[in-house]
């Protein structure tokens, strides 16, 4: 398996086995796309990214592997307690993998995390879906 498909399955099993104030079960998906009644209940999709390699010496090289975590949840726009308690779920998943290294993938170093935009401003807008991701980038020598 690639190693940003195990970094992937390990950002999954840290977050499935991680207590939260939303219950939540994480997927790896390679297309994150739902159907508006799949977004009833909560979804919370890995994906990974991208990849970069730098030089670390003559041998070995630093690679960079970029995961988008996405929060997904059919909401209704004017209710700000659930918006508010999504946007808390997703600070909590940036909290729990913040200079973090990953049980199931210890060789990986965490590097950094951004969260920009911090929602979709035109999926809770156009479909009533409130959307955030986070993109955590792991770091591995090789």
């Amino acid at each position: 398996m690639s190693t940003i498909n195990q970094i992937a399955d390990a950002v999954v099993a840290s977050l499935n086995a991680a207590p939260f104030s939303l219950p939540f079960t994480a997927e790896r998906k390679y297309q994150p796309v739902f159907e508006l009644s799949q977004l009833q209940e909560l979804r919370v999709s890995v994906v990974p990214k991208s990849l970069t390699a730098t030089a670390a010496t003559r041998a070995d090289a630093f690679f960079d592997c970029a995961i988008d975590i996405g929060v997904q949840r059919k909401v209704n726009a004017d209710d700000a307690p659930t918006l508010d308690g999504l946007m808390h779920l997703v600070e909590e998943i940036a909290d729990r993998l913040r200079f973090q290294r990953l049980e199931a993938f210890p060789g990986a170093a965490w590097l950094a995390i951004e969260n920009d935009p911090i929602f979709a401003p035109d999926h809770l807008e156009k479909k009533r879906v409130f959307t955030s991701v986070l993109t955590v980038t792991y770091r591995v020598r090789r």
